[in-house]
C-alpha cells in the first residue's frame, strides 16, 4: 500500500518537473525570446545563453554515436527501467530522486520530439571559469541522482549473518 502512495506522489512530482521545465523553455524561447538574442546576463555570474542540445547531458555528443532516434530509445529504455524501480521502492529520498529523474528526462525528452534538440539555457560563469550550459529538467535529475546516491550511502545493509542467526565473521 506504502509503494502505491509513493508512486503517485512520484508520478505527480515527475509530471511537475515535465510542466515547470516546459513552461520556463516556452517562456525562454518565445516570452524572452532568446533565440534571437543569444544571450541576455543576468548577473554577474548568471547568464541566460541559447544552446539547442543534440547530444547528452553536460554537451556529451552521443549523437553523433547513436543518432537522434537512438537517442529517444536509449532515454526511453532508461526511464522505463527507472519506472519500474519506483513501483518497488519504499524509499522516500529514492522515490523523491526517481521522480526528479525521470521528470527531468521525460521533459528533455519532450524537447527532442518538439524541437530536434534540447533546450538549454542557463549558464553559470565566474570571471574565466564557465560552467556547462543546462536547463531545469538537467538541474532536477543532477539532484534526484544525488538524493539516491545520498539515500544510498545512509542506508547501510545490515550486518551479514550465518544461517543459525548469529553474526557472520569473528567473534
Amino acid at each position: 500500500m506504502k509503494s502505491t502512495v509513493y508512486f503517485s506522489r512520484a508520478i505527480f512530482g515527475a509530471l511537475a518537473v515535465l510542466v515547470i521545465d516546459q513552461l520556463v523553455k516556452i517562456w525562454i524561447l518565445q516570452g524572452l525570446d532568446l533565440p534571437a538574442k543569444g544571450s541576455v546576463e543576468v548577473t554577474s555570474f548568471l547568464s541566460f545563453t541559447m544552446i539547442w542540445n543534440k547530444g547528452i547531458s553536460l554537451g556529451i555528443g552521443l549523437d553523433e554515436w547513436v543518432g537522434k532516434s537512438g537517442l529517444i530509445i536509449l532515454t526511453l529504455i532508461i526511464t522505463a527501467i527507472l519506472l519500474r524501480w519506483l513501483t518497488k521502492t519504499e524509499r522516500i529520498l529514492e522515490v523523491v530522486g526517481l521522480s526528479l529523474v525521470i521528470g527531468g528526462a521525460i521533459s528533455n525528452l519532450l524537447d527532442r520530439f518538439i524541437h530536434g534538440a534540447v533546450v538549454d539555457f542557463v549558464h553559470l560563469h565566474v570571471e574565466d571559469y564557465s560552467f556547462y550550459v543546462f536547463n531545469v529538467a538537467d538541474a532536477a535529475i543532477t539532484f534526484g541522482v544525488i538524493f539516491m546516491i545520498y539515500d544510498g550511502l545512509r542506508s547501510s545493509p545490515e550486518a551479514p549473518t550465518k544461517a543459525n542467526g548469529k553474526p557472520a565473521g569473528p567473534q
